[in-house]
């Protein structure tokens, strides 16, 4: 075998940001991450204190999302909302360019934002992951302009999607394709070797975290961890869990 189960772990980030999620769920999520001992929970900002006081002593981060999840708050507030979130306990943060800045080509105000929550999260100890968002982006050179800036400010992070980036088609119906061969292609070629790849949006077995991390990534962004995780250990000849996944309701 090509991996360790360890290290399927420590590229997972679980997933735990749907809003119809109750406490209790997010609760369970946390406790699911630590069992396996993923790389970090990313939650909704208001339950950050309580995922790192559940989160507490172990090798588990504490992931915030910011902006999320279609990236339209202004600058200030989403400093404000890293800087709480930091506060309260994150040590990740995942934030959304805003992408009708980006599809306008306001790179000022793109290079200006993603610089100043980059600066928030190093005041606090914490690190930047940038969600590009792909699908609002028809365009390849949208994508590559993103990858020059966030390597320019040095964030430790790009990422492909939310899981809620759906775009609705001329036929009235939404469709969503999240992390494809091809973004991923492109963000490891134009990013600085510095700044690493987190693939979210549709990855929901072992075999696709395995062709993601051939592909470049270090990261995924996932709900079906438990799925992920249990295929892992049946390839391994490690006994399996009996418990089945549950319902997915996360976006990722």
């Amino acid at each position: 075998m090509n991996f360790t189960l360890k290290e399927v772990a420590k590229m997972i980030d679980h997933s735990i940001l749907h809003p119809t999620m109750t406490d209790q769920e997010m609760e369970d999520g946390c406790k699911l991450a630590l069992e396996y001992d993923v790389a970090a929970v990313c939650v909704k900002p208001y339950f950050v204190k309580e995922t790192a006081k559940l989160l507490k002593g172990s090798k588990v981060k504490v992931c915030s999302v910011i902006g999320f999840p279609h990236g339209n708050s202004t600058i200030k507030l989403k400093v404000l909302e890293t800087r709480q979130a930091c506060k309260d306990g994150a040590t990740e943060i995942d934030m959304v360019v805003n992408c009708g800045k980006v599809l306008g080509e306001d790179w000022s105000y793109v290079r200006k934002e993603i610089k100043a929550i980059n600066k928030e999260c190093e005041k606090h100890g914490a690190i930047l992951k940038v969600i590009f968002e792909n699908d609002f982006l028809p365009e390849d050179k949208f994508k590559i302009k993103l990858c020059k800036i966030c390597s320019k400010i040095g964030v430790a992070f790009v990422k492909t999607s939310t899981g809620y980036g759906f775009v609705k088609g001329i036929d009235g119906k939404y469709s969503y394709a999240g992390a494809t061969t091809h973004d991923l292609k492109l963000m490891r070629k134009y990013c600085d070797p510095k700044v690493q790849i987190k693939a979210a949006g549709g990855i929901r077995t072992l075999d696709g975290l395995l062709e993601a991390r051939d592909l470049g990534c270090t990261r995924l962004g996932a709900s079906a961890t438990v799925a992920i995780m249990e295929e892992a250990k049946s390839r391994l000849g490690i006994a399996a869990d009996k418990k089945e996944a549950a319902e997915d309701k996360s976006g990722y």
